[in-house]
């Protein structure tokens, strides 16, 4: 069995033009699996440590440090292990190398977790290589899970919040192709919808106006959100798809939550902002509540503030059955915020993200645990992403149903929705897409 013999770390650059890690693990038989981790605008208080040097470099998002604790600490570490023993080595590495820990678990506080999950990634690779086995196959086995299932893309074709420079509160609109019979017609769907969209924004806003966001969605200048959801709702229409293809959002609602009077401020990106547009939790519920009347929306993402337990829980209670809650700064992707959140009922999906806690083995058991709650999950990307395709593969082996890496548009997007079709065209005839059935696409494993 072949083991690790070297492991590297450099600085790169992800799709902002900031600084990331990436790693690269060679085994004693010369196979070399590579890996880099992406980065997050709209980050929540509850992540695992994403290491930066702070200084004036790079304007502080330099990550020589993470690079350094990589190559110093970790790399000699792991020399001579087995890189197909993932939970071992992920462990080895969170417990022992970094050992740090806060109310909410294994913080990742002296290493970092991007450099720790740049080794965790490579290592995922490299156990694949080892077993001759594809990535997803491996990923599958790590798990237990005997099913493996293409997810539905969830294309952010309209970005607002941090993502961009409009007054839109609300920080991504989605399209789901859930009526397409395979990925690749799901990708033929979402292209086609996203370039009627482009048409139908040119049209109502000008050429400017189809300039593109961070994660490859059209940024107009709209003024409130259900111009953006009236926006998406035409594409549909024009494409052919209304009934096949339905709307998700992605609210970040933590970027504009006022923790002094508990309110949520719709117009916070405004310089002259009178605070007009100040709403309580109940009353952005029934805003939900109301769109979700209006239009074809299934999953709604990260409603209310990380800490706002209460309103999460109270919509969910309310609308849970037919649309899927979906925790991301609530939950991190951390085990013990994701049993808080099943005891409580706070949300009913799992937004999977790797880099929040920061290891292949943390982010399968929030997974695990989630599946056996009956919830949703669905494998995310960051805003600042790099060509890196490990979530295409993550999704189809822990069958997730569901996967969101920006619109159809910009090659570190577009990377992880092609590899999803090399893996479908793998599969072959073995193929199972997830469709309608993206928030229960298998048994519990």
């Amino acid at each position: 069995m072949a083991t690790i013999k070297l492991v590297k770390a450099r600085q790169i650059f992800d799709s902002r033009g900031n600084p990331t890690v990436e790693v690269d693990v060679t085994l004693s038989d010369g196979t070399l699996a590579r890996a880099a981790v992406p980065s997050g605008a709209s980050t929540g208080i509850y992540e695992a440590l994403e290491l930066r040097d702070g200084g004036s470099d790079y304007r502080g998002k330099g990550v020589l440090k993470a690079v350094e604790n990589v190559n110093t600490v970790i790399a000699p570490a792991l020399v001579g292990k087995d890189p197909t023993e993932q939970t071992k080595i992920d462990n080895y590495m969170v417990q022992q190398l970094d050992g740090t820990v806060n109310e909410w678990g294994w913080c990742k506080q002296k290493l970092g977790a991007n450099a720790i999950l740049a080794v965790s990634l490579a290592v995922c690779k490299a156990g694949a290589i080892v077993n001759k086995i594809p990535l997803y196959k491996h990923i599958a086995n790590l798990a237990g899970n005997k099913t493996l299932v293409l997810p539905v893309p969830a294309f952010n074709v309209i970005n607002g919040g941090s993502h961009a420079g409009n007054k839109l509160a609300m920080q991504e609109f989605m399209i789901l192709p859930v009526g397409a019979s395979s990925f690749k017609e799901a990708m033929k769907m979402g292209v086609e919808v996203y370039h009627h969209l482009k048409a139908v924004i040119k049209n109502k806003y000008g050429q400017d106006a189809t300039n593109v966001g961070d994660e490859g969605g059209f940024a107009p200048n709209i003024q409130e959100n259900k111009e953006g959801l009236e926006l998406l709702k035409t594409a549909i229409a024009k494409a052919g798809y209304t009934g096949k293809v339905v709307i998700g959002m992605d609210v970040a609602a933590s970027e504009f939550y006022n923790n002094k009077d508990k309110t949520y401020d719709l117009n916070f990106k405004e310089e002259n902002n009178d605070g007009s547009q100040k709403i309580s939790g109940d009353s952005l519920k029934n805003v939900y509540k109301s769109f979700v009347t209006d239009y074809p929306i299934v999953s709604i993402e990260d409603p209310f503030d990380q800490d706002d337990w209460e309103h999460y829980s109270k919509l969910t209670g309310e609308i849970g059955e037919e649309v899927q809650i979906v925790g991301d700064d609530l939950l991190v992707t951390n085990p013990k915020r994701v049993e808080k959140a099943i005891n409580q009922k706070s949300c009913n999906a799992l937004l999977l993200k790797v880099n929040q806690i920061g290891s292949v083995t943390e982010s399968i058991e929030a997974v695990k645990m989630s599946k056996r709650a009956g919830w949703g999950v669905m494998a995310s990307h960051r805003s600042g992403e790099t060509e890196d395709t490990f979530i295409a593969d993550l999704s189809v082996g822990l069958a997730t149903g569901q996967i969101k890496t920006g619109a159809p548009c910009r090659s570190e997007r577009l990377a992880k929705y092609n590899q999803l079709l090399r893996i479908e065209e793998e599969l072959g005839s073995a193929a199972i897409y997830a469709g309608s059935k993206f928030r229960a696409p298998v048994e519990p494993y």
